[in-house]
């Protein structure tokens, strides 16, 4: 069977709530389109189906022979949507390294790493490139682009009143929010991190995207968390280009984080703000020196 990757849960759970609807399930392509996942992966879900008893397939022939059980279901924190899936792997993709502009990203390449539709894929990459990032091509493939000066500094702006939005959102999270235990962990890689900077500087990109989310997310504005997928891919993928000092700015920004999140957990509006200030003002400097 397909290995039990994100991708496979959550697209499973989906087909669970479409039997909950029906008696029959439509045919391989119409539900893989209908699930956005590859065909591999659809014959992964039947056979998972078929082993747990709600259903027989043969060939063509797919007849529900119970309704879903909550047991049935992989738990909600085993599955990631399919947009936040696509979303993470593209974003790996960038931050990873080796990306410079007109690096080419092809959408079947990117889909057979997920273990998903082309379809899904093309329709990200389509959202995305409203920000003037990435580019079409023929053949199905995208450029990614460079900016300029002007375009950082817009961008900086609109940062620094989003997050100063969401910082100020998280310190008023109750005790018991989930989003508390998260910063407890990337705290924790945060002192990992500087212990052994001279190895694991590379390491930083990943983990401000994972604490910056953090603090965007608490604003419950989808608009807001939407905008940092650009704000990560303009931050982490132009410092790329220009590695100059790349261990002492990481370690810098690294410091900065635990300053941040010390304010964060204060509570207090004047300390948060100054904290979120003066790490934002640093990693605009670091941006605009890149560009230049």
């Amino acid at each position: 069977m397909a290995k039990q990757n994100t991708v496979f849960k959550d697209a499973f759970n989906r087909c669970l709530k479409l039997l909950e609807q029906t008696a029959n399930l439509p045919s391989e392509p119409e539900l893989g389109t209908t699930l956005g996942v590859s065909r591999t992966t659809v014959r992964a879900i039947l056979t998972r189906l078929e082993e747990v008893g709600l259903l027989t397939w043969e060939k063509r022939r797919k007849v529900v022979l119970r309704k879903p059980l909550a047991a049935d279901y992989f738990p909600t924190e085993e599955t990631d949507s399919l947009s936040e899936i696509i979303e993470r792997s593209f974003m790996r993709r960038i931050l990873a390294g080796g990306a410079e502009p007109g690096m080419q990203i092809n959408e079947l390449e990117l889909a057979r790493e997920i273990g998903i539709g082309t379809t899904s894929v093309r329709e990200f990459l389509i959202r995305f490139s409203r920000f003037g990032l990435i580019e079409k091509r023929p053949n199905s493939h995208w450029v990614l682009k460079g900016f300029t000066r002007d375009f950082a500094l817009e961008l900086t702006e609109v940062r620094e009143m989003f997050e100063l939005r969401s910082a100020t959102a998280f310190a008023r999270l109750p005790e018991d929010h989930p989003a508390w235990r998260e910063l407890d962990a990337i705290e924790a890689i945060h002192h990992a991190i500087l212990a052994d900077i001279e190895n694991r500087y590379r390491d930083f990109s990943e983990l401000d995207e994972r604490f910056h989310l953090l603090v965007h997310r608490a604003s419950k504005n989808r608009f807001i968390v939407d905008f940092y997928d650009v704000i990560a891919i303009v931050f982490h993928y132009h410092y790329q280009w220009n590695k100059t000092n790349a261990r002492e700015r990481n370690a810098r920004a690294l410091e900065e984080h635990l300053a941040y999140i010390a304010a964060l957990r204060s509570r207090d509006p004047i300390e948060i703000e100054l904290a979120c200030r003066q790490h934002l003002k640093s990693a605009r400097e670091t941006l605009l020196q890149s560009i230049n």
